[in-house]
């Protein structure tokens, strides 16, 4: 008897809708499901962690996960989520996406498993080959075009002024075609993803339904947002992503531990395996001493640890450490520009600190943190000017190169509230 895979997803907060009977097949029987992963890049990020995670307690709990990459839906695009027609992928940029995709989804699943062993396919394999005319006969007739209009992400994209194309209009019809086809091969009854994939879910189950005589089941799962409304995993400098490369693993690390306090708790839940009573013990923490950060300490640290190893969370750690202390000079200029992405910055020449370099007082007026000479006379006087979080208390200093973190940043510091860095050209 499987463990109740469904009541994990329910406390986490992972079930936003499910199909009718969904909780029951999933209690009574090992299920084989599946989700799709979009192959426009060679990278997930981790706006993708959540169905990951799913694939993974779903693996955990006794049910055998396929993954998709949609080597060829990709092709085509879906419009679901999406205001406007995306740019087509070529057969080969679709190729060396999927190989970097396998190799992270490998971090989470078991593809060796005796007992329920991961998959993970590539839609290509049928649907590139598809023959139209079949296709149209067996599949698309029992899709009329009102039951596709009616469809959530159609409706809004008939809304916007460019429409949707033919090729788009398509995705849900072989989105459903990839269900009816997992089910034929490997006994598939159950999909997942986000909430916004809830259309082409259910057209896939009415697809087997009146094709196989079976009842299949779709469950999705909440769009994440942040307490602010911002979606998830979007930052100014961009997506967070897994690929060590394209976000490093100390930058990665940094966007977890800076989780505002009010989402660190449901991301405990999303993505990590911990359990109920230690999120709640957490939860505790966050509300009695919330300036301790032991929430988002534990997310960062075990985030990380699954995307990027023990390793990469220790040298993070380390880091962190150093990040807010005088040790800061021991990171490098791009691990301390990661973390102070943000922060208000201005771009000097590298010549003005050279020889008997930039006098203090100086720079402070030059980046607005001291309107003149003399309010940044009396600032550093009064013991309120850090620079590289050292106090300085001369008002006659002056910075050099050599003082500079990698020789061409420098973070200065006023109060504990007004951080401001400077940023050295040529």
């Amino acid at each position: 008897m499987p463990l109740d895979i469904y009541g994990e997803l329910d406390w986490r907060g992972m079930v936003y809708a499910a199909t009718d009977g969904a909780q029951e097949m999933l209690a009574r029987e090992p299920v084989t499901g599946y989700i799709g992963f979009d192959p426009t890049a060679s990278s997930l990020h981790v706006g993708s962690l959540l169905p990951v995670m799913a694939l993974a307690r779903l693996q955990r709990f006794g049910h055998r996960p396929i993954a998709i990459v949609g080597g060829g839906t990709g092709l085509i695009g879906d419009p679901s989520g999406k205001s406007q027609e995306r740019t087509l992928l070529t057969m080969e940029r679709v190729e060396e996406n999927l190989r970097g995709i396998r190799g992270q989804l490998e971090r989470f699943l078991d593809f060796e498993s005796s007992r329920a062993p991961a998959r993970i396919v590539n839609n290509a394999d049928w649907l590139v080959g598809l023959d139209l005319m079949v296709f149209l006969r067996d599949v698309g007739k029992h899709f009329t075009v009102n039951y596709m209009l009616a469809k959530e992400s159609v409706k809004r994209r008939l809304q916007q002024e460019d429409g949707i194309s033919f090729t788009e209009f398509s995705y849900l019809m072989l989105q459903a075609y990839d269900f009816l086809t997992l089910y034929d091969r490997y006994g598939c009854t159950l999909q997942l993803g986000g909430s916004d994939q809830w259309g082409n879910i259910t057209a896939g189950c009415d697809l087997i339904r009146k094709l196989r005589g079976v009842r299949a089941h779709g469950l999705v799962m909440p769009l994440v947002t942040t307490a602010s409304g911002v979606k998830f995993g979007k930052t100014e400098a961009g997506a967070v992503w897994l690929d060590p490369q394209r976000t490093s693993p100390f930058r990665f690390y940094q966007f977890w531990l800076n989780t505002d306090d009010r989402d660190a708790v449901a991301y405990l839940r999303y993505f990590t395996f911990l359990g109920e009573g230690a999120i709640r013990d957490l939860e505790a923490a966050r509300d009695r001493a919330p300036q301790q950060r032991e929430a988002q300490r534990t997310l960062a640290r075990e985030v990380t640890g699954l995307v990027h190893g023990e390793e990469a969370v220790r040298r993070a750690e380390h880091a962190s450490g150093l990040l807010f202390g005088e040790g800061i000079t021991e990171l490098n200029a791009d691990e301390v520009l990661a973390v102070f992405e943000d922060v208000p910055s201005t771009v000097l020449g590298a010549a003005a600190f050279e020889g008997q370099g930039l006098g203090l007082v100086d720079l402070l007026v030059q980046t607005g943190l001291a309107g003149s000479r003399g309010e940044a006379a009396r600032l550093i006087r009064g013991g309120g000017v850090y620079v590289n979080n050292r106090r300085i208390s001369d008002e006659r200093g002056r910075l050099t190169l050599d003082q500079g973190i990698g020789g061409r940043l420098f973070v200065l510091r006023k109060g504990q509230r007004h951080t401001h860095l400077v940023k050295l050209a040529g």
